[in-house]
């Protein structure tokens, strides 16, 4: 891997989205909209928002990443650019890692809106540190970005990309703590939970809220992050040089 490639692919990434207002606004402003509509919801019920503010932080920011990455990589594939990348000296893992290096500052930037929307306006009450929530939120979306860039080794186009969403998703949001204890579960389905990174990512952001420190936060984070990196590591190895 080069790294001034992997640098020069994530600036490219990153001026192609400084054209695309609609995705920009997609990543930076649709999970704070969510949020607050999440919030407003349960405005007059109180600690219905304390109780799932959390995870719906781990929630919005993990399905956008996951849209946008996935689609914007079917558009390189599908307009030709992918393939001509392919026949100049950048390797596979430069053009993977530099993409997971435009969207992860991207996710940084969506972390720091979403986290202080949630806090200060919409009053979440967190007993933790800000910014441990801010990196879960972080590592979160890269965990999307990585997701994505793996689904769209397997789709053709961006209407397939965006069917992997009942099989990557939508399994993730039932099963990882959101609607119920994992514990509660039933064996089978708790069993199935404890393999899927967004049960971690939701575990800790619940650890951030209520206060927990050192391992109970870290811990399941580390998952996490093992994950995004198995994810780019398989994309690396899945990437198609040619369009079929």
């Amino acid at each position: 891997m080069n790294g001034v490639l992997t640098l020069a692919t994530a600036g490219r990434v990153l001026r192609q989205l400084s054209h695309d207002p609609r995705s920009i606004a997609l990543m930076l402003v649709a999970p704070s909209l969510l949020v607050g509509l999440f919030a407003w919801l349960f405005s007059d019920q109180e600690g219905v928002f304390d109780q799932f503010g959390g995870p719906i932080l781990a929630l919005f920011p993990f399905i956008v990443m996951f849209l946008i990455t996935s689609i914007t990589t079917l558009r390189e594939r599908r307009s030709g650019t992918l393939e001509r990348l392919m026949t100049t000296p950048i390797a596979k893992p430069d053009f993977i890692v530099g993409y997971a290096l435009a969207f992860g500052l991207m996710a940084t930037l969506q972390a720091v809106i979403t986290v202080s929307f949630a806090v200060w306006v919409c009053g979440l009450d967190v007993e933790g540190p800000l910014w441990q929530l801010g990196l879960v939120a972080v590592v979160d979306a890269i965990l999307g970005s990585a997701l994505g860039l793996l689904a769209s080794a397997f789709a053709r186009t961006e209407f397939q990309a965006v069917q992997f969403m009942p099989l990557i998703v939508f399994p993730q949001i039932i099963l990882g703590g959101l609607f119920m204890p994992r514990e509660d579960m039933p064996e089978a389905l708790y069993q199935i939970s404890k393999v899927l990174p967004l049960s971690y990512a939701i575990d800790t952001i619940n650890a951030v809220t209520a206060g927990d420190e050192g391992w109970d936060v870290f811990g399941p984070l580390l998952v996490v992050v093992a994950f995004a990196v198995g994810a780019l590591i398989l994309a690396s190895l899945t990437l198609r040089r040619r369009t079929p």
